[in-house]
């Protein structure tokens, strides 16, 4: 099998996860995998009805993570699912006060998100663990995922890795890790098992560089 996509040291193959991913080399994982909530999206707009393939359960991301226990990672989750094996700190993802429906009976809404952060090795300088980054609206017409991440928390995220491990999102999405990744001149491999968010994530990576590396 051959990479999707190999250029500037990003990497993509389209495929399951799990059928490669205990081959990959890599320094650390940074991922956005299925929750586990059985997600559909009903905030209308191109999304509208979308639903995340193996979002049943957290299976997927479990077996993933036991796989390459060797790694550390950051993982982004819900509080509805146990956090995953060996988590030692936990971050909060601040989507900003419009987004998030949830139960209209309560008096808060559900607009922020948990990352995990397993193992250590990380670096940098030593900030909030709440990290706030507007979500995209669902009819935001750049936006390529019903649930994509906004490409500078993800650049916040890889930046606390060192400069010279390499990166993998098994679950890759439209390539927003990846994205993120090549704006800091860092090396990553993605992985996504459906190939039109592979051409997607292909595109995105050809643009120019959005964010100079610091």
């Amino acid at each position: 099998m051959k990479p999707y996509y190999e250029q500037d040291g990003i990497t993509i193959w389209n495929c399951d996860c799990l059928e490669i991913v205990a081959a990959i080399e890599a320094d650390a994982i940074v991922t956005d995998p299925p929750y586990g909530v059985g997600f559909s999206s009903s905030m209308g707009g191109k999304f509208d009805g979308a639903v995340v393939e193996g979002d049943e359960s957290t299976a997927v991301r479990d077996r993933v993570l036991s796989l390459r226990g060797d790694l550390p990672a950051i993982v982004f989750g819900s509080w509805k699912q146990p956090t995953p094996h060996d988590t030692k700190a936990l971050l909060v993802w601040d989507k900003g006060i419009h987004v998030g429906m949830g139960d209209l009976s309560m008096p808060w809404k559900p607009n922020h998100e948990f990352i995990y952060i397993l193992g250590g090795g990380f670096e940098g300088h030593r900030g909030s663990g709440v990290l706030s980054f507007n979500a995209p609206s669902p009819n935001f017409q750049h936006q390529f995922h019903p649930t994509e991440k906004p490409v500078a928390l993800m650049r916040e995220l890889v930046s606390k890795c060192p400069a010279d491990w390499t990166i993998l999102d098994p679950f890759m999405g439209s390539g927003t890790t990846l994205r993120a990744a090549k704006d800091l001149g860092r090396k990553a491999i993605g992985i996504e098992i459906e190939e039109r968010y592979c051409e997607t994530a292909a595109k995105r990576l050809q643009q120019g560089i959005l964010f100079p590396a610091q």
